[in-house]
């Protein structure tokens, strides 16, 4: 006879949370049920990243087309160099620029004292006297000495006036072409209005009230010339602020003075660079004029008040304004190789025919 069993159940205690299952493995699994373990809090997806500013043209690295980077090729601004020395017009117009730079640097030394001082014997045709090597004007002056002192003023106030030129010009260039809508019209209209307005009218009307100083003259000529550079710079800002590296700025919350000078300035610099070199001998020419008219400065000497001094004697002392015109056609010619040279070695187009 068996022993009676005893199925009571004994009373159950509270047991702790048990930890988390292991993984089930594929022995257990014999119906091949898929189980999702899915986290209390799931990570966050990284956000995309930005594209980056691009660098601005002159330290852009080489790429190949698989987008590695090419390191036997060379960077924009080393190739823009070598196209640059590789042109004779370009190197050509740079010796004459150097070297009137080294006149109107020199002056000081060759020749210390006041340019408009009588210091011979009047009308002295060049070579006549070999210490006045270029002879004398009516007045006894030598026109050695008021060529060099010419040279300092000249390019002093085309130097400014390209300056104030390029200052005005870029900022509103830069205005109307990044945020368009009614500024970009406001700002057109002006242009126009500037542009209609005759400019070396202007020029004469404002050096005829004010006093006319070397400050005066320049500060006007720039104030009428800013136009060609607003348009080009106004061209350039609406090309480039749709790029991505824009797009990305203003996602980054960067400020809109930040994106134009910072970001899209850096890469409307190469038409900019070439058009500065035209302002300055048209500056230049523009001061010659108003000096021939004697409306330069009176204490001071240029090639202008030069060939204004010697007008009266055109036919008798030829020389008195060939010298001069020659001095300033040289330095005008210069320029204007120069800025054809930098047009070649920075514009794309031109560098890609060139090689």
């Amino acid at each position: 006879m068996m022993e009676p069993t005893d199925i009571s159940e004994r009373p159950r205690s509270a047991a702790p949370c048990a930890p988390a299952a292991p993984p089930v493995p594929a022995a257990a699994n014999p119906h091949n049920l898929r189980i999702n373990v899915v986290p209390l809090h799931p990570p966050r997806p990284a956000a995309p990243e930005a594209p980056a500013s691009p660098r601005p043209w002159w330290r852009r690295l080489p790429r190949r087309d698989d987008g590695a980077i090419d390191t036997t090729a060379r960077r924009p601004a080393n190739q823009a160099w070598r196209l640059y020395v590789r042109n004779p017009a370009a190197m050509t117009g740079s010796l004459l620029l150097l070297l009137i730079v080294l006149m109107a640097l020199a002056a000081p030394w060759l020749y210390p004292g006041d340019p408009l001082d009588m210091v011979a014997q009047p009308l002295l045709w060049p070579g006549q006297d070999p210490q006045y090597w270029l002879g004398t004007d009516s007045l006894g002056r030598d026109l050695a000495a008021g060529i060099l002192h010419g040279a300092r003023a000249s390019l002093l106030i085309g130097v400014a006036a390209a300056a104030v030129g390029l200052g005005i010009g870029t900022v509103v260039g830069a205005c109307a072409g990044y945020f368009g809508g009614r500024i970009d019209a406001a700002l057109v209209r002006l242009m126009e209005l500037f542009q209609a307005t005759p400019s070396f009218l202007l020029m004469i009307v404002v050096v005829s009230i004010a006093a006319p100083t070397i400050g005066v003259i320049a500060l006007t000529i720039g104030v009428t010339s800013w136009t060609t550079v607003a348009r080009l710079v106004r061209a350039e800002f609406r090309s480039l602020k749709q790029r991505d590296f824009v797009l990305a700025a203003r996602s980054l919350g960067y400020g809109d003075g930040r994106i134009i000078f910072r970001e899209i300035l850096p890469n409307a610099l190469p038409p900019i660079i070439v058009t500065t070199s035209v302002m300055i001998a048209t500056a230049i020419l523009m001061e010659s004029a108003l000096s021939f008219l004697g409306l330069g400065d009176p204490n001071r000497v240029s090639w202008g008040s030069l060939i204004g001094s010697g007008r009266d004697m055109l036919r008798t002392a030829w020389y008195l304004t060939a010298i001069p015109g020659a001095t300033i056609i040289v330095a005008v010619l210069s320029l204007n190789l120069v800025g054809d040279g930098l047009n070649e070695a920075l514009n794309p187009r031109l560098r890609s025919r060139s090689e």
